[in-house]
Parts: C-alpha cells; structure tokens; sequence
C-alpha cells in the first residue's frame, strides 16, 4: 500500500473451525478493524458464517473476494496446501495478506509467497499469534529482562496418546499432502516459532522422524535437537503414541528458569535463586487478537511493525524441513 489506511476492512478465506473463535471475531474487536467478507466453497457454510458473525457479504469464489473493491486485507484461513496459491494470488491483487500457520507445505513455498508479496509491494503476515499474545509476552520478558540469566538449555516436550480415528478418513491435518506433516508440523511449528522470537534463528538442527502407529501417511515420532542463535541448546519430543499428555517449554538459565504449556493455561512456574512463584496468564478470549491489533495498528500508521511475518514463518519452515528431512526422503 502506498499510504496507511485509517481503517482495515478484512475478508477471510476459508471460514473453517479455527475462524469461528480464534480469529474471526478478533477482526470485528481490534481497533480500526472490520470483517467485511468472508468466503468458502461451500456458498450455504459462508452464507451461515456471515449471518451467525454479522457479516455483510460472503462468497463461493476466492478470487471475487480478492478482487472486492471494499476487501482492504485478506486472511486465508484454509489448510495449509493452498496457502501459497492464494498468498500470491491476493498480492497480485495489491492487498496485504495474512496468513494462517504453518505459513506452506514447505520452505520453497514460503518463499514464493515472499517473492510474490515483494514484488507488489504489499506486506505478508503469519499467524504464529504467540509472539504477541501477553501470556507469551510475560516469559519473553523474564528472558529479555535478564532475571533468567543467559539461557543455556530449552526442552520442549508435546506428547499424546495414539487417537484411534478412522484411517481411511484422516483429518487433513494428518495427510501430508494438504498439511505438509503430521502432528509435529501442526503443533510443534507453534514452539518453534515463538523459541525463534525469543532466543534467535536457529543455527543448526537434527532431526529424526518415525511414524510407529501406521495410522496415517504422516510421521508421529519427532525427536530433535537444536542451537539457536543466542547460543542456547535444547531438545524437541513430539509424540503422538504415548502413555502420557504432556505439553510443556522448559528454558533454564544462568539464574533461574522456566516452564510453561504451549497449549494449556497452567500457571507460568518460575524458579530463580532458589525461591519459586508461579504467574497466573489466562489466554484472551480470542487468541488472535492481540496479533491481529499489532497488524491493523502497522497497517494504519499507527504502530509497527507486527512480529510475525513471511519472513519470520520462513524461518521456521526452514526448521521443519530440516527436521523432516529424512524422513520425507524415505517417503518418497
């Protein structure tokens, strides 16, 4: 865009489940923000989406919401296949676009999202919400802060019991050709991201991936190991045949630590000399929000910039890939 706007008019692609609580509604709440379009291919899912949500127009077709005159920014909220098609569709199209996580299938698709986002001028952003949400931005304080220490080792630990779905009909979460992966992709890119924000790229990483149950075309068993660029090391398990559910971040520093769920609303548990507290952090009611706020208030003039671009998603992509790798190789 050549100048701010004073007010953003969003569309959204892709009315699904995370739009209904998530995200949708963080639109209609932020400051000088409003959803004025939404769309699906399924016209009586739109047309339901925009009449329970307020609403004024919906469409069957993408490209007729791209192309809406009153569309100022859209958000594609549809699995992670067609991110890169309609990224570079709604760029070509002038308008900054928003995208959902994992950002692509993969890097390569990142990066043309990137290149398509350069090359009209228009800014490209990741729903990797967590860098602005307060309850993540309490930890990034306690690390930026200094009252940790240096940050020596990270442990990220995301386990489930196998889900005994139906095999022939697996989410499209588990079907590596729309998702990219499996559980690691989806969940694990949430850890990895926020981990990136706070401690730095990361430098070097290996990876193993196996898939145990069979259940699906996607690996279930992530272990990895990781050196971020604030000189921290740490490990990864994501596994999804367990005994047990865990979910937890664990950062130990020269001082004190950490931990914490990525997912759950447990209370931040800090220790440093000796003497533990926990935080109480409830999420926001809608977790997008505070990320949204931070996009509107770039687009407007009125702040910026948001944390989470392309640019930043790319990163992580990187990570995945480079985790996936040997197992995506002997997939083929």
């Amino acid at each position: 865009m050549t100048a701010p706007l004073s007010h953003i008019r969003w569309g959204i692609i892709g009315v699904g489940d995370v739009t209904e609580h998530k995200s949708g509604p963080g639109f209609q709440k932020a400051e000088r923000s409003s959803l004025v379009a939404v769309m699906r291919r399924d016209g009586a899912k739109a047309a339901d989406y925009a009449t329970r949500h307020g609403v004024p127009r919906w469409y069957d077709d993408a490209d007729a919401l791209i192309h809406d005159p009153e569309v100022d920014a859209v958000y594609i909220a549809t699995p992670p296949g067609s991110h890169a098609d309609y990224a570079i569709r709604v760029a070509a199209a002038g308008k900054p676009v928003y995208v959902e996580k994992p950002m692509a299938r993969t890097a390569d698709e990142c990066r043309a999202m990137i290149d398509a986002a350069d090359a009209a001028g228009v800014p490209l952003f990741v729903a990797y919400y967590r860098r602005a949400m307060p309850r993540f931005k309490i930890v990034e304080d306690l690390v930026r802060s200094g009252e940790l220490g240096e940050i020596r080792t990270v442990s990220v630990r995301n386990t489930a019991p196998r889900d005994a779905g139906d095999p022939e009909h697996q989410p499209w979460r588990l079907q590596p050709e729309i998702s990219g992966g499996g559980l690691f992709v989806d969940l694990g890119s949430h850890a990895l991201d926020w981990l990136d924000h706070v401690l730095g790229p990361v430098e070097e990483v290996h990876g193993i991936a196996t898939n145990v149950t069979g259940t699906s075309a996607a690996e279930d068993h992530v272990v990895a190991a990781f050196r971020w660029a604030s000189g921290a090391v740490g490990t990864g398990t994501w596994a999804y045949d367990d005994a047990e559910r865990t979910d937890e971040i664990v950062l130990h520093g020269t001082r004190g630590s950490v931990r914490f769920p990525c997912f759950g609303e447990a209370p931040i548990r800090v220790r440093v000399g000796g003497v533990d507290r926990e935080i109480q952090a409830p999420y926001p009611e809608h977790v997008q929000q505070p990320l949204i706020q931070l996009i509107v208030d770039e687009l407007t003039g009125h702040g910026g910039p948001a944390p989470s671009t392309g640019r930043t998603a790319l990163r992580t992509g990187e990570v995945i890939d480079a985790v996936l790798a040997g197992y995506r190789r002997a997939q083929a």
